[in-house]
């Protein structure tokens, strides 16, 4: 088997879970408030390794490794969006 059909068939196993968040409706603002607190605004492990204050070494993000990334991403738009136009909050905390 090459590793492109590998890769392929990865991508298969996953489609029910992307279709899944991808249809997900947010229309309840306690369920928007947890998602924006459950999914970060932005990669938690990318960071500078500093020792004695200088910089030794930067890990990069890997979320985008994430076979479910961009639809986690986009969850927490559509929950982001749905609180500030449906329920009108200001919702600079999340950012």
């Amino acid at each position: 088997m090459t590793s492109l059909t590998h890769i392929q068939q990865n991508n298969d196993i996953l489609q029910p879970i992307r279709q899944l968040l991808d249809s997900l409706e947010i229309n309840n603002a306690k369920l928007a408030h947890f998602l924006c607190q459950l999914i970060p605004a932005q990669c938690p492990f990318e960071r500078d390794i500093v020792v004695f204050g200088r910089k030794l070494f930067h890990i990069p993000p890997m979320c985008k490794l994430n076979p479910l990334y961009e639809e986690v991403v986009s969850l927490r738009f559509r929950a982001l969006c749905y609180l500030a136009d449906e329920c009108g909050e200001d919702i600079t905390a999340y950012c």
